[in-house]
Formats: C-alpha cells, structure tokens, sequence
C-alpha cells in the first residue's frame, strides 16, 4: 500500500486527508476503482477487498477519512447536521476523480466503490455530480438526507453502470432507501441493478463481489 499526494481543493476535515493506492502503477492503469471505507473503517480496510478483483491493469484508490468516518451522525438525519463532513467529504470524492482523469484515466473506466456510510456518501457523489463514470458500486448504503428528502439531481448518468446490494433487514440501512435510490439513479439514465438480501448481515456477500468483478472484467477488456 503506498501513499499518493492529491491537493485537496474542498475544505476540513477532509481536505488534506490521505489517500492509498494498491495494484497497477496510476500511469499504465487501464482502470481505476475508488474505494470508500465505511463508519470507523480505514482505507486500508476497505482495499482489502481487492484480493477478490485481480484483472490485470487494474488500480484501486482509498482515501482515508478524518476520524475514520466521513460525517458524523446516521445519513437519514437532516444534511445541515452532517456538515461540514458532508461537504467536505464529497469534494475529497471529486478530488480523487478529477486526479485520475488528469492523470490520463478516460472517466468512463474509473469506477467507484462504497460500503456502509462510504456506500452512502459515493451515492451521493455520484447523484450530485451526474459525472458519467464507468460504474458506481453501493454496497449497504443509500443517497443521503431524511425521508421526504427531494431527490431533484441534474445531469445524466446514462453510460454509468450502478450496483446496488444491501440487506433487507440491515438495521443501519431501511430497505426503501435502497429502493429509492435505485429509482433515483434510474431516472438519471443508469444501467441500475438492485438486490435486496434476505437476513444477510451489515457485509459484503459472494454475489455482489461476484458482480463487481464481472463488471470490472467487460470494463478492463473494451
């Protein structure tokens, strides 16, 4: 795991957080995949999921937050309570992505991966920015704000794979916020495939990896 510098543009306390690659060297990658850690997690954590994507040409980037959690209370409580991490946490998104791109990655093969509030905040990010990337992967999350929250995001989403899995008992995230979101990304142009798990726990299960790694591999090879 080594340590990448990206100028943060955004403010604290996600500024100047650090981020962490694995994989292939950022200048002949043939594909990026962002990873965020979730609630108490770490980077580090989160990239050990690479273990299960081995693609040739394939590099995985994982900022780490202040804290370890990206903002501070549950995503369905009011945005304003959230912030400044919200916000903050979101630019470090962009940062990220607009590294990749200057570095020479085309957008629609960086990919970005979320579990748990990671999986929210991406959701997010990928909902507010309407960037075309190649694919957003939400796994036990859901777009951010308390119910009845408008969900009125500009921009088209129409070349973006999105993969959305999460239990249907998951005590951290109701099932209906899974399946608003997927609505929402749908409406944005998406190609969206949702799963609903009976009684899986707050995780990451075989088949959503299974699916990632399908994704990445189509993606890698065009």
């Amino acid at each position: 795991m080594k340590k990448v510098d990206i100028h943060g543009t955004g403010i604290a306390p996600h500024n100047i957080s650090p981020v962490f690659t694995i994989g292939a060297d950022l200048s002949s990658a043939k594909a990026v995949l962002v990873m965020v850690h979730g609630r108490g997690a770490s980077a580090e954590s989160v990239l050990e999921l690479s273990q299960y994507f081995r693609q040739e040409g394939l590099i995985f980037i994982a900022p780490q937050a202040s804290g370890n959690l990206w903002y501070p209370y549950s995503f369905l409580m009011p945005i304003e309570q959230n912030e400044p991490g919200l916000t903050s946490s979101l630019q470090r998104i962009t940062d990220i992505i607009d590294f990749c791109a200057e570095s020479g990655i085309p957008e629609e093969k960086i990919m970005l991966l979320g579990f748990s509030q990671g999986a929210s905040l991406s959701m997010e990010w990928a909902a507010r920015s309407g960037r075309k990337i190649g694919a957003l992967f939400g796994l036990s999350g859901g777009l951010i704000g308390p119910v009845g929250t408008k969900r009125d995001y500009q921009g088209s989403l129409k070349t973006t794979r999105v993969i959305l899995g999460c239990s249907d008992i998951d005590p951290h995230i109701p099932k209906e916020r899974v399946t608003e979101s997927a609505d929402v990304f749908r409406r944005m142009g998406a190609e969206v495939t949702m799963k609903l798990y009976p009684n899986m726990q707050h995780t990451v299960n075989e088949d959503e990896i299974h699916m990632i790694d399908s994704f990445i591999e189509q993606l890698i090879v065009k």
